[in-house]
């Protein structure tokens, strides 16, 4: 049966078991905020899906002629599957994945309704029961305490949080949830998931606004074939779903063909299993002579096991429709590890679901996969304690004091502790790092990244766990030369940091991930040679590494990048192509012959195809609207930015996107008015400042640029590029003085920045103050010493190479 979102049946929403308050906040405040969707649900035990057993065992062949076999695919729904998987089925039930989303009973609610209330600034929430059914009494949409229905619960463990239907067909995650966890660990109680900011009506992170919206958020992954169903012109929902927990086939995929050959027979010798996931990918390990950690005995070449769980278990966008079987990438757009979502090494900061994490760690290099460690029925852990890595790390080796240097039975002696240290998002929901690395004080010290040692020793410092280890005998060798180093580098615009993380990107032996994301950093940067290692990713087996180099071809002219990217406009990852799309988006098509013209409009067609099925995201909307401007269709892309605001009015991308594009129309009355909106929003934002000030410029306003520009670089704490700008603005306007002064002052922040010394050196000789002028050219010359006009630079000021 399917359920519908506009019955008394609702579907389910919110962001239980997903999304922390400093995520959402982030997100919402963010003027980069296309690259994900926002919080993606969570269940409690992470990197586990549904793995029928029986799949391990079911050999491969030809259909036999005459089984009964549907021609498409359809869900039967779990208790179809039951009777013949009847083991796989007994631990599924009472699961996270069983228990994702039910009705609302005594025995599923877990909060308490006896006119309990809460209290958060002012604002009193309470919960009811009367003649059986669930209520709660809060702040509506407009402000005004109103009475709402329970539809569904959400989520069993650490936290359960109530899914309230509105008449537009969306159903929301109060943001107030009931902790589970026993009284002596502080649970039993009602608490907020954003405790220490007044979240207020009309704010997008309030339970009724876009971010804890079940529909857009939530349902892909809490439910079983979950249709969207949004009306971009209505803004309504008709979402419906087949079953409301994750199910069999929300895994495994629909299940009739399944189902078919299994009645007429035809499940026997080689015969295919009519689903379209292969999940069985645990494999066969062993131990070589002499050596404590296993291998496996064939490469794992069948990503779809781990694919299948990053579906969810991943910070990601939605790209389309999902199919079964499918590549990660060409159904999702996969967030990469720099920041602001992950630290410099890789550890992760924001909620980011753990797919990214392990895609990096040397367990996935390996060849493990989720089920090796998870039990993919019950969602629980294949042994306790250090059991589960004693599966492939010999105890006697790892599960002793001479390796952890712990006592037995400690903290510290839990290999996850040190490994895979947890961060807490949601408030109560802890969730472990699945990187799965050794434990770097060193790093610490150097750039400040996190380490499990002080993590748990909270009272002691960096430097004392760095010198603890060496006391242990553990050399980490140069810190200096490891890529976290060169990424913290390359944000403060220390460019020496560009050949180590393009050899990175170029390290064939290093996870794709983290080539993908050393690739787009320096593409970013601008750094020269970049073209020539992403122009040779573009023909990679891994999508992840075609869609980075893709992106990495921005700074080709239109031409070449065409030339570069045309034959991928028909790759077989709907992710890659999505990406070629946008990168082609600027070709003119009367330069292209009619064949050529045809293919790209069809990719054009198909990117805002895809765009279209998820219009009820403001990102989505910024990105159609980003597309459309760079295509030349102003209107279209005004539109889509005005509806992003719509979703969400602070969105502060789609304010800056909008006045730019209406100022490149000439129309700087309204663009300015865009970017004072921006500022009554966020009135501490820096972009907007800074977009304000150029504006002033170009219309000559010399005084008010200034003072605006002036205003970014106060608030400026990362990067230089508005502190840059006002510095040169200052010279611009004549104030050569005060340009050199903001310019020191900025070099002194960041002493490796190239465009701050080159400036330097150009005003400083302007200024007639030629010592100088050859003092900063002798910086930037150390800093890139092969560097031919640096050297031209210098000569011309009398210095001797």
């Amino acid at each position: 049966m399917r359920y519908h979102a506009g019955m008394k049946i609702f579907c389910i929403s919110a962001l239980a078991h997903g999304g922390s308050d400093n995520t959402l906040t982030a997100f919402k405040k963010s003027s980069d905020a296309i690259g994900c969707p926002g919080p993606m649900p969570l269940m409690d035990v992470l990197f586990t899906l549904l793995l029928a057993l029986s799949l391990l065992f079911l050999p491969f062949a030809s259909t036999t002629v005459g089984a009964a076999e549907p021609k498409d695919p359809s869900f039967v729904g779990t208790e179809e599957c039951s009777g013949c998987h009847q083991g796989e089925h007994a631990k599924w039930q009472g699961s996270h994945h069983d228990l994702a989303m039910q009705k609302p009973t005594p025995e599923t609610v877990l909060g308490d309704f006896d006119d309990a209330s809460f209290e958060y600034f002012g604002v009193e929430t309470q919960f009811l029961t009367r003649n059986g059914d669930y209520f709660v009494r809060t702040d509506g949409p407009d402000g005004q305490i109103t009475e709402f229905p329970v539809a569904w619960v959400f989520g069993v463990d650490p936290l359960q949080q109530y899914l309230l239907p509105m008449e537009d067909g969306r159903l929301q995650a109060l943001a107030v949830a009931w902790d589970t966890r026993d009284a002596k660990a502080g649970g039993q109680r009602w608490y907020h998931l954003f405790p220490d900011e007044e979240i207020l009506y009309d704010d997008p992170l309030h339970w009724t606004g876009p971010y804890l919206n079940w529909n857009t958020r939530c349902a892909e992954c809490h439910s079983t074939d979950v249709q969207k169903n949004y009306d971009g012109n209505t803004r309504k929902f008709a979402t419906t779903f087949y079953e409301e927990d994750v199910g069999c086939e929300a895994c495994h995929g629909p299940g009739s063909q399944h189902i078919a050959l299994a009645q007429s027979g035809a499940l026997s010798g080689t015969n295919p299993t009519g689903l379209q996931t292969d999940l069985s990918a645990r494999g066969q390990w062993y131990f070589p002579d002499g050596e404590s950690i296993a291998r496996r005995k064939t490469t794992l070449n069948d990503h779809q096991q781990v694919d299948s769980c990053g579906r969810c278990h991943a910070r990601r966008g939605t790209l389309g429709s999902y199919e079964h079987g499918k590549p990660l990438s060409d159904t999702h757009r996969l967030s990469l590890l720099g920041q602001p979502l992950y630290h410099h090494d890789g550890q992760i900061l924001d909620e980011v679901y753990v797919y990214g994490s392990f895609m990096q760690s040397k367990m996935s290099q390996a060849g493990v996969v989720c089920a090796n460690c998870h039990e993919p029925h019950s969602n629980q852990l294949r042994a306790e304690g250090n059991g589960v890595c004693a599966q492939c790390h010999k105890a006697d080796v790892f599960d002793s004091s001479q390796h952890h240097n712990h006592p037995a039975g400690s903290a510290g002696a839990q290999c996850v502790n040190c490994h895979m240290p947890a961060q807490t998002y949601m408030g109560v929901d802890a969730r472990r790092d699945h990187s799965m690395r050794i434990p770097r004080p060193d790093l610490s010290v150097m750039i400040g990244t996190p380490n499990a040692c002080t993590e748990c020793h909270d009272d002691q410092t960096s430097q004392w766990a760095l010198d603890a280890l060496r006391d242990w005998g553990t050399n980490f060798g140069t810190t200096s030369d490891h890529p976290a180093v060169a990424m913290a580098a390359l944000q403060r615009g220390d460019s020496r940091a560009v050949p180590s993380l393009m050899a990175l990107a170029g390290d064939e032996s290093a996870s794709p991930i983290w080539r993908a994301t050393a690739l787009e950093q320096v593409s970013s940067s601008g750094a020269q040679g970049t073209l020539q290692i992403a122009q040779s990713l573009l023909i990679a087996d891994d999508p992840l590494l075609r869609i980075s180099a893709v992106r990495a071809t921005q700074q080709l002219p239109v031409a070449r990048r065409y030339l570069a990217l045309a034959p991928l406009i028909k790759d077989p990852v709907t992710g890659v192509r999505m990406e070629v799309a946008m990168s082609l988006a600027a070709v003119p098509l009367n330069e292209l012959d009619g064949a050529r013209q045809k293919s790209l409009l069809a990719l054009f067609d198909e990117y805002k195809a895809v765009q279209k099925q998820h219009l009820d995201m403001p990102a989505i909307n910024m990105q159609l609207g980003i597309f459309n401007a760079t295509r030349g269709d102003f209107p279209a892309a005004e539109s889509a930015y005005r509806e992003a605001l719509a979703l969400n009015p602070q969105l502060m991308s789609a304010y800056l996107n909008l006045a730019d594009l209406l100022r490149g129309q000439s129309r700087e009355s309204e663009a300015k008015e865009q970017l004072k909106l921006a500022l009554e929003v966020n009135p501490e934002s820096g972009d907007a400042m800074h977009a304000l000030g150029l504006l002033e410029a170009r219309a000559g306003r010399r005084d008010s640029s200034l003072e605006w520009l002036a205003k970014a670089a106060s608030v400026e704490t990362v990067g230089s590029r508005h502190r840059f700008v006002y510095g040169v603005a200052q010279h611009d306007f004549g104030d050569i003085a005060g340009s050199l002064n903001t310019l020191r002052r900025l070099h002194a922040a960041l002493p490796a920045d190239e465009q701050v010394l080159l400036a330097l050196v150009n005003y400083s000789a302007e200024s007639g103050n030629t010592d100088n002028a050859r003092r900063y050219a002798k910086k930037l010359i150390a800093l890139a010493p092969r560097n031919p006009n640096y050297q031209q630079l210098a000569a011309s000021l009398g210095l001797k190479l």
